[in-house]
């Protein structure tokens, strides 16, 4: 099992990155003299946003003006406070206080009956925290707005994830054998070099995501070694002992296969078992792009895309060799979810470290054995 083909140390993965580029070069240019622009292949241009927890929120299945606007303005400040410009800063924050001032009646509508409660409180709070960022602001204080601004963004956050509704799409009744996460579960990946904690995300990946979930609940990766580490690409887990390479059902005496799952931004279910390339939409973006140090993806054989089974890997982005929406993993390989806690110690494991146990803490309640 493979998680998308490639191999090398760092020195051979820069060179077959440029050497890729030169060549994609030569094709696109000869593309532009022999056809339309209407059918040029080129690179999905991807989502770009590469915070973990920044990606978890636009992939909630919502419609939120006000909050996803309030979101996006704060986020928007990275560019300023790495340059460290406090005066566009303060006026950012200023303005984001008066949003929610102002919309704040409106926000509080779009809310059901039944969450109104909560959402009070964390609307309340969010006035609050948005005081802090507004002084780390005035008092120049990096660390202090990170920090602030990274509360109020879980706070905006946790208000979006009450305007949840329904399930959003019907799951093909081909896949009703499998399990599925109908919502997301949190994962404590204890390691020998400590502790991960990843979000799995059912709304946008519900089969993957339910296979994980499954596995975990069965205590199938504790104890199991990594073992395929390539720096700067993949850290992988999850081939059990003995001659089967993925999860065998112990109903069936089978091994589970689940499918190549991909849900495009804009499109109102995933597709299955075909990559971007095999439909022709090589401009797509999923909802969940490989686009983070820490996203988690299944696994599957070279010459199949349906036989993913408990193989899964940790994609170790680096901007220079896998540039977030240029990479070639997003389209081919399914990502269901992504670490959010314990980026240090991913960074120090390798094959010769293994899973000491894996955990859900949150969201057990989302997993659905079958249809």
């Amino acid at each position: 099992m493979r998680a998308a083909g490639r191999s090398g140390d760092r020195n051979g993965l820069r060179r077959r990155f440029t050497s890729m580029m030169l060549a994609l070069t030569l094709v696109l240019g000869t593309a532009l003299l022999s056809a339309p622009p209407a059918a040029l292949a080129e690179l999905p241009q991807g989502n770009a946003v590469k915070d973990p927890e920044a990606i978890l929120r636009n992939a909630l299945p919502i419609k939120a003006s006000q909050l996803q606007d309030l979101q996006h303005r704060l986020e928007s400040t990275s560019d300023d406070l790495r340059a460290k410009r406090w005066k566009p800063l303060a006026s950012v924050v200023t303005r984001s206080q008066s949003q929610l001032t102002g919309q704040r009646a409106a926000i509080m509508a779009s809310f059901p009956p039944e969450a109104l409660p909560r959402a009070t409180a964390l609307l309340d709070g969010l006035e609050t925290q948005l005081q802090e960022v507004a002084a780390a602001a005035e008092s120049r204080d990096r660390d202090a707005f990170l920090a602030s601004r990274r509360t109020a963004l879980a706070t905006i956050g946790d208000a979006e994830a009450l305007l949840v509704g329904d399930f959003p799409f019907t799951i093909p009744a081909a896949f009703d054998a499998l399990p599925r996460l109908l919502g997301r579960a949190t994962v404590q990946i204890s390691t020998t070099k400590g502790d991960l904690t990843a979000v799995i995300d059912g709304y946008n990946s519900p089969l993957t995501g339910g296979a994980f979930v499954d596995l975990v609940q069965r205590n199938f990766y504790d104890g199991l070694p990594f073992n395929r580490a390539e720096d700067f690409y993949v850290l992988q887990s999850g081939d059990p002992e003995g001659n089967a390479t993925g999860f065998v059902d112990p109903n069936t005496g089978q091994e589970r296969h689940v499918p190549l799952e991909i849900l495009i931004s804009g499109d109102a279910e995933p597709i299955y078992n075909e990559t971007f390339e095999d439909i022709g939409r090589y401009k797509a973006e999923p909802v969940l792009p490989f686009a983070t140090y820490g996203t988690l993806g299944l696994a599957h054989s070279d010459g199949r895309l349906d036989d993913g089974s408990s193989q899964f890997f940790f994609f170790l982005y680096e901007a220079e060799l896998t540039p977030a929406g240029l990479n070639l993993v997003d389209g081919r390989n399914a990502a269901f979810g992504y670490v959010v806690e314990g980026m240090d110690v991913l960074h120090e494991l390798g094959v010769d470290d293994r899973i000491v146990s894996a955990r859900v803490i949150d969201g057990a309640e989302n997993l659905r054995p079958h249809a």
